[in-house]
Order: C-alpha cells, then sequence, then structure tokens
C-alpha cells in the first residue's frame, strides 16, 4: 500500500522547471522593447536613465550597457548632416562670394583701423585727451567729443577754435567713402527752459546738426550717407548723480558703422 501511494504522488506532482526559461524570455523580450523605446527618443537623458536602470536590475551594475553601441536620433542625425556637408563641397558660386566677403571684410577693418589710428594721433597732438576718444567694436567706430570742445553751456553753435577739430575730422572722413555716417547729440538729465531750446531733446538734436553740417561742407562728402538724431538725456554713458558722471553724459558721438555685420560673416 505505501509504494502505491508514493507512486500516486509521483504522478500528481506538476513539472514548473519551464517557467525559469519562460520568464527569462520575457524579461529579455521586456529589456529589448525598452531599449527599442528608448533609443527612438530624443532625450538623451531619458536614454541614459533607462539603461543605467536596466544594468543596475540585471547586474547590479553598469557593465552590460555601459558601451552601449545605440546612437540617440540627435546625434545620428547631426552625423548624417555633417557627412552630407562634407560629400557636398561648396560651388564655386559660392566659394567666389565668399571670397568676396572675406575680401570686404578685411577692407572694411582696415579701413577703420586707419581712421581710428589717424583720429587718436589727431587726438594725441593736440592734447585732447580728456575731450576725445575713440572706439572701435564689431558694430561700428565710435568717435566721442565733449560738449565743451564743441559748445558753450546751452549753445548749440560750434565755436570758433573748434572748426579745426570739425575740418579735420572731415578730411578724415573723406578719405573712406562708402560708410554710412551717423551724427548722435546727447544731453546730460538737467532741464533746459530757453526760448530756442525747450527741452534736452531739442538741445541734442541742434547740436547734432550743426555739427554734421561742417562735416558736410567739405564737397568730398556725400551728403546721402549721412544723418543726425538727438537722443536727449536717454542714452547716458555715466551716472548723472555727480558734476563728472553729467559732463561724460554731454557729448556729440560720430558713429562709422560697418556695412558687414557680425552675422555676415563667413560660415566655419
Amino acid at each position: 500500500m505505501s509504494k502505491k501511494k508514493k507512486h500516486e504522488d509521483h504522478e500528481e506532482h506538476v513539472d514548473e522547471s519551464w517557467l525559469i526559461p519562460y520568464a527569462d524570455l520575457l524579461t529579455l523580450l521586456l529589456a529589448l522593447f525598452i531599449i527599442l523605446f528608448a533609443s527612438s527618443q530624443l532625450d538623451s537623458k531619458k536614454y541614459d536613465s533607462i539603461m543605467r536602470s536596466l544594468n543596475n536590475a540585471f547586474s547590479g551594475g553598469e557593465a552590460p550597457f555601459a558601451m552601449s553601441n545605440l546612437i540617440p536620433i540627435d546625434d545620428a542625425a547631426n552625423s548624417t548632416k555633417n557627412n552630407n556637408k562634407n560629400q557636398n563641397p561648396p560651388t564655386k558660386e559660392q566659394s567666389k562670394e565668399e571670397s568676396q566677403l572675406a575680401a570686404k571684410l578685411q577692407k572694411e577693418e582696415k579701413d577703420l583701423e586707419e581712421l581710428k589710428k589717424s583720429m587718436d594721433a589727431f587726438i594725441k597732438d593736440n592734447s585732447m585727451s580728456e575731450q576725445l576718444t575713440t572706439k572701435l567694436d564689431n558694430e561700428k567706430l565710435t568717435i566721442t567729443i565733449s560738449d565743451r570742445a564743441l559748445f558753450d553751456s546751452g549753445s548749440a553753435t560750434i565755436k570758433q577754435d573748434s572748426q579745426n577739430l570739425a575740418l579735420t575730422m572731415s578730411n578724415l572722413l573723406a578719405s573712406y567713402p562708402g560708410y554710412q555716417v551717423e551724427v548722435g547729440g546727447h544731453t546730460d538729465n538737467i532741464p533746459i527752459h530757453r526760448a530756442d531750446f525747450e527741452t534736452n531733446w531739442d538741445l541734442s538734436a541742434k547740436r547734432a546738426v550743426n555739427f554734421m553740417k561742417i562735416l558736410l561742407n567739405n564737397g568730398k562728402i556725400d551728403p546721402s550717407s549721412y544723418s543726425s538724431v538727438g537722443f536727449g538725456e536717454y542714452r547716458p554713458i555715466a551716472p548723472n548723480d555727480t558734476t563728472d558722471g553729467r559732463a561724460k553724459n554731454r557729448r556729440v558721438e560720430v558713429s562709422i558703422l560697418r556695412n558687414i555685420k557680425a552675422t555676415d560673416e563667413i560660415a566655419k
């Protein structure tokens, strides 16, 4: 009886050993779909996070997926773009345009540097470093003239002894044609109440116009390239709460604008 009972128990036992490889297969399929999903996303941070999670789940570390060969789509797109760029070199026409632009840029830089050096030499020779300054940047060459070098207080009439400055600057500008020149007038924030100037806008605009008129007396200058504007007190370069600051803000700026801006430079 005991042998028969033992035999029956053995027959009723279900073999579940197949569950282990089945579970492994499901896990691997899940991992595969997760990897496929992650590799199709543009968010590389999510991709890296999923990889770390899988590494920790399967091995407790980062060894299995640490050196994944999957390439995020954005990197692949950039790689394809670079390959296409290398496979499609610029045409002769494009190369010619780039060469012309480079030549213009080089000439412009040379012109403005020479003009600045000439103006700096005039400032040094006439001991006017406290009244005139120059600045060259990516947009323009700016010549800043203190109001006391040109005008009496509250006046827009160019002083007689300042005529030489205006004439020298006019001759220098005439040597470098082809540039737009803007003459801007600026004041401090002290209100002005006069019959001829009701506001600082009026004073700054009139000063800019009067100085520009002297520059245009030179017949070699094209008037269509010149303009004047009054900024009043609204473009200060120093605080208006001190005497020195207000003196710096009362000025005329002559700006020689670049024809080729930074955005026009040749693409690397």
